[in-house]
């Protein structure tokens, strides 16, 4: 997937304007060099950023700029007192720009970016909510999942464009012990949901399930 995310930025920026395709290009450089997949971000200061790409500072702050502006990048940690920031790629977005040209470069990656995009109508399902996720087995006195029902609900009360592609297909696991557990598809749907709707699912759950609970989302693809 790492290969495909960088060709899917590499080409959105050969497909675009002369500064498109300078800024994608020191994009990937960064990328490839510096990314932490495991932790799913980068953390590199800006003057190496410039030695990097042979440019000013004043440069790398102007394309993070531009970055963080068309949602390229999400700030995971702002760089004050001499810290040294840190950006999560927004993988979702990188799937978005480049969409329309994955056909250009060939039938067997667009198949295969197509079936691992997350937000299209085939990825959505129906979800008995009170069953747990196979292989999981919900435990705890709100095991039959009703709990869960509920919060879903409120959730697609306030979001209902969203509700469908990241709410809905959730599966309940279980709540004990001060935590309220969920399983989604994917580690990208948990990493979505986290840097995207933490603040929501926990005020979801402390409003219609109560206080004291924290928001656990495992993967179970």
């Amino acid at each position: 997937m790492k290969y495909d995310i960088l060709t899917a930025l590499s080409v959105s920026g050969l497909h675009g304007s002369s500064v498109q395709q300078t800024s994608m290009a020191r994009l990937c450089a960064l990328i490839t060099a510096r990314y932490d997949w495991k932790r799913d971000h980068f953390c590199v200061g800006q003057p190496e950023m410039a030695r990097m790409w042979n440019v000013t500072e004043r440069t790398v702050k102007r394309e993070i700029k531009r970055w963080m502006n068309d949602r390229l990048l999400i700030c995971v940690r702002k760089g004050v007192r001499g810290r040294v920031g840190a950006y999560r790629l927004n993988i979702l977005k990188v799937f978005d720009m480049s969409r329309e040209l994955w056909a250009a470069v060939g039938s067997d990656y667009a198949q295969r970016m197509a079936a691992i995009y997350p937000v299209t109508p085939t990825s959505v399902v129906k979800v008995d909510f009170t069953k747990g996720p196979q292989n999981v087995e919900p435990v705890g006195p709100m095991a039959d999942g009703s709990s869960w029902t509920v919060v879903s609900e409120r959730l697609r009360s306030l979001f209902p464009d969203e509700h469908r592609n990241w709410f809905a297909p959730l599966r309940f696991v279980s709540d004990e012990d001060g935590q309220y557990t969920l399983a989604a598809r994917s580690g990208f749907v948990v990493r979505y949901l986290e840097t995207h709707f933490s603040e929501a699912l926990a005020e979801a759950v402390k409003t219609e399930v109560g206080f004291g609970r924290k928001i656990v989302i495992i993967a179970n693809g």
